[in-house]
């Protein structure tokens, strides 16, 4: 073989490395979501709406401006005297800028989505915006909610799945609302495990919005809970979510520990 022919198959297995690194970096980034994508929105309809021309919109954002500065622990809520309550929250290891940033996007986002409603509520990967004319301070709200799944189904016993998958989700509903959690941190009504399935690896993450009482948080998870297996029979990854509470699982590490 010649020395050229040698040189040009070293730098072809040489950059078959590089771009092998480069997609396991990319898979490893997007996996712990730092794209934040949007997930879904509703538009509530029985809070009433108001007139484009009032003055109702641009208090409702100097509310939010007022609510972003303290994020530090990932939650803050406000009222206006216009029957204006917010409610915003950050997933648990989402740093303060990235926070904050979100709660940009969100309002962004729901100004367009929902023109004139009072009512209106947004999820990305990162936090959830809650718009209402309504006070719904530590309050479960079992009207509006959502569920999405991997398409890909998992391999061999679908209820053993099931069940594993259930058992680590209440797992984590435990330490999520151990009565000695310290308040006001990230980490409070908030936790993430993982289990080992044979040659799989479980993860997963439960989180409550921080106005709801330690007691309405499990209550919430619980009602949340209980739409499995029906929400994501079987699949290799899930999440349901509500305006005060969520949970998911995949079978690859999602969430910064």
């Amino acid at each position: 073989m010649s020395s050229s022919s040698m040189l040009n198959r070293h730098v072809s297995v040489t950059l078959l490395v590089v771009v092998a690194m480069l997609l396991f970096f990319i898979q490893g980034v997007l996996s712990l979501n730092q794209t934040n994508a949007y997930l879904q929105h509703i538009c509530v309809n029985s809070d009433g709406t108001y007139k484009s021309d009032s003055s109702y919109e641009s208090n409702v954002k100097h509310l939010l401006e007022f609510m972003s500065s303290p994020l530090d622990y990932g939650f803050t809520s406000g009222t206006s005297s216009s029957d204006i309550y917010a409610k915003f929250q950050c997933r648990g290891d989402v740093s303060e800028s990235k926070c904050r940033s979100c709660l940009t996007t969100a309002f962004s986002a729901i100004r367009r989505r929902c023109p004139n409603n009072k009512g209106r509520i947004i999820w990305y990967d990162n936090c959830v915006l809650d718009l209402s004319s309504i006070y719904t301070y530590d309050k479960v709200d079992y009207k509006h909610s959502f569920y999405v799944y991997n398409a890909k189904d998992v391999s061999g016993n679908t209820k053993s799945f099931n069940k594993n998958t259930k058992a680590l989700l209440y797992k984590l509903k435990e330490k999520a609302t151990r009565k000695e959690q310290e308040q006001y941190t990230k980490d409070y009504m908030y936790a993430t495990g993982e289990e080992s399935l044979g040659t799989m690896k479980l993860y997963a993450m439960v989180q409550c919005t921080q106005d709801l009482s330690i007691k309405n948080c499990s209550v919430c998870l619980d009602w949340l809970m209980g739409k499995l297996p029906r929400c994501c029979n079987g699949k290799q990854g899930g999440r349901v979510y509500n305006p005060n509470c969520n949970f998911r699982y995949e079978l690859y590490p999602f969430v910064k520990t």
